[in-house]
């Protein structure tokens, strides 16, 4: 990560061009994550900025209005009568499920091996979370494929310098996804089963009398639960590989050692995270080391630099799986990512999959691995892998 090395080198807070701070340091990301304090680029804050073409946009004001986004007291009223939606009962009724999915995809990828050249991210780092999120919202596994598209073409307006043409993309596809899911909501309250969707509009018809603002709000949430478990975990996935390929050695020391792999996954999300920087508002003038930030300036946080902190890591350009840190990928405080268990275990599926079969049948990446150009949600947009 040379550019991380000199963006470090420039000091724990950097101006930014564009205007704003970057943050740069383990310490300060953590901090500011974990403070109570610092705000998220709500919808209020968006609509206030001069670049309307960037802030104004409706995919940008959309998420303005999804969970990550929401700031004190609104947060707090979306957020506490959710509860913890992937607590123990809810992850032990979607393990099988996610095993046999992730043994099934894995069967699939060595199977197209034997013909030659396989794409690990199209066979299964794409395709694990799209069917996992899906059978448990209880969508049409005909409609997958649709979602998984419409969700790359969303995440344009989540990043840094997103142009107009790629503002045009995510523009249509939040239009497309809010279509699909006020249809969905329809439909759920006309016929309500056991699945989130149906005991979502339960929840909040008990204490929200307004039926659109009910179906609004759970409408942002299905959106929301959408987007932030295919683009993060989908990397997660297919780095893991990518990584583990790269180290042949570490791969046959986990064979030997598998209580490590929640460690070898917590290492592929430092090393490579799948959001690289979040956002965050000075809520009032204030500093940062040292630096003056005023109210409602951006500091961009940016934690791909953090996990190469030599400060918080001893060599951090080294990928270990043995190594026991901690990271900033599931974010911190108020924030921090709802789906990170279900993450978690998507990985150790898909790992523990792939440790049976690695040893017996030795792989190697063909080529250079393809990532998509950009800045805050990384994406490898293709992983082909021959068998050596």
């Amino acid at each position: 990560m040379p550019f991380y090395t000199e963006l470090q080198s420039m000091g724990e807070m950097v101006p930014a061009p564009w205007g704003g701070h970057l943050a740069t340091s383990y310490r300060l990301c953590h901090q500011v994550l974990r403070s109570r304090d610092w705000r998220v680029p709500d919808s209020g804050w968006r609509a206030a900025q001069a670049d309307a073409v960037r802030w104004h946009a409706p995919a940008s004001q959309q998420m303005g209005a999804t969970m990550p986004m929401l700031n004190p007291p609104h947060h707090t009223q979306m957020r506490r009568p959710l509860g913890n939606v992937f607590d123990r009962a809810a992850l032990q009724q979607m393990e099988r499920s996610v095993e046999r999915n992730a043994e099934s995809l894995v069967d699939t990828f060595f199977e197209q091996l034997s013909g030659g050249t396989a794409d690990f991210c199209a066979l299964v780092g794409d395709e694990l979370p799209v069917i996992t999120v899906g059978e448990w919202l209880g969508l049409p596994s005909a409609d997958f494929a649709l979602l998984r598209s419409l969700t790359h073409d969303q995440v344009h307006t989540q990043e840094l310098f997103p142009t107009p043409s790629q503002l045009a993309i995510s523009d249509s596809a939040t239009r497309n996804l809010r279509k699909y899911f006020t249809d969905l909501i329809r439909e759920r309250r006309k016929a309500p089963g056991d699945d989130p969707v149906s005991r979502w509009l339960r929840m909040w018809d008990e204490f929200e009398p307004d039926q659109d603002a009910a179906d609004e709000a759970v409408y942002a949430l299905a959106l929301f639960m959408l987007l932030a478990a295919l683009e993060t975990t989908s990397h997660l996935l297919t780095t893991m590989m990518w990584l583990l390929l790269e180290h042949p050695r570490q791969v046959d020391w986990l064979r030997t050692h598998p209580e490590h792999i929640p460690g070898a996954i917590d290492e592929t999300l430092r090393y490579d995270a799948p959001i690289h920087m979040i956002s965050r508002i000075a809520p009032e003038d204030t500093e940062l080391a040292g630096v003056p930030v005023r109210e409602g300036e951006m500091v961009q946080l940016m934690v791909g630099a953090a996990h190469h902190d030599p400060e918080q890591y001893a060599a951090p350009e080294v990928f270990d799986v043995r190594r026991k840190a901690p990271h900033l990928s599931f974010g911190g405080g108020i924030h921090y990512c709802l789906g990170n268990a279900l993450a978690r275990m998507e990985a150790t599926c898909v790992l523990t999959s792939l440790l049976r079969r690695l040893p017996v049948q030795g792989l190697r990446v063909a080529g250079t691995p393809t990532w998509a150009p950009r800045v805050a949600f990384r994406r490898l947009m293709e992983l082909p892998v021959v068998r050596t």
